[in-house]
């Protein structure tokens, strides 16, 4: 490895790897939060006690079988043959010519989604169940108990989960290069293509995605440590109370 070529390749190519980072980020950053809002509405829809109703179970139960489908299809195979399927196969089946940013976006988003809808189950599974029997006393349906008992439990439970999958999608954009994304891989592979230095070429990327990795890791950890609230907790009582204790 050539320290000289490392320092002559950023210096010229920098725009090139700074307009690469910037796209990976972007679609790492818009298909995790459409993914998340995506397996959001699919975790709480899997988690519907079964109603009495014979037509409201038999439509709970297509719903449910059409989210197993797409759960099972999307974790089970590897987004460059999604990128591939989705891609040239909307063109090839459907005559519907996306622009490879909007696929990219559709591409990851969906993917997510499958993941994050079994996190988010997973979350809603985990929250005691006599807090949804308490809800139900108090007279809420399961609306309402999942929007202000549940799901912000959830929500805290499953951001370090949520985070990760960030830091997957940011690696995970690699793979989009096959649809010609200019993602930081796609624009590497040019340099290194026009110059014939692979190995320091890539060696520059590798650091590009281990400092996005680290700093978006960093992000996510200070968010916990602020959700999660002070360590020390200072109790007052009331007035009534103080004078109780001197007493």
């Amino acid at each position: 490895m050539s320290l000289e070529w490392i320092i002559k390749i950023i210096s010229e190519n920098w725009p090139m790897f700074l307009r690469g980072a910037g796209v990976t980020l972007l679609i790492a950053l818009i298909g995790t939060i459409i993914g998340a809002a995506i397996g959001l509405v699919a975790g709480v829809i899997r988690t519907i006690p079964t109603p009495e109703r014979v037509v409201k179970k038999v439509i709970l139960k297509v719903i449910n079988i059409i989210l197993s489908i797409y759960i099972e299809l999307f974790r089970g195979t590897p987004m460059i043959v999604q990128a591939m399927v989705i891609y040239f196969g909307s063109a090839l089946a459907f005559d519907i010519n996306m622009d490879v940013f909007t696929a990219a976006i559709i591409i990851v988003s969906i993917n997510t989604g499958a993941y994050m809808a079994e996190i988010v189950r997973g979350g809603i599974v985990s929250v005691d169940k006599g807090q949804f029997e308490a809800a139900h006393a108090i007279g809420m349906n399961h609306v309402q108990t999942m929007w202000n008992v549940v799901l912000p439990q959830v929500i805290r439970n499953i951001l370090p989960a949520t985070g990760n999958q960030f830091v997957i999608n940011i690696k995970d954009t690699s793979v989009l290069n096959v649809i010609s994304v200019t993602e930081l891989y796609f624009v590497t592979k040019s340099i290194s293509g026009n110059n014939f230095r692979y190995f320091e070429s890539f060696f520059v990327a590798c650091m590009i995605y281990f400092v996005m990795t680290f700093i978006v890791t960093r992000i996510l950890l200070y968010m916990e440590k602020k959700l999660d609230g002070s360590d020390n907790y200072t109790i007052i009582g009331n007035d009534t109370q103080l004078e109780l204790d001197k007493k």
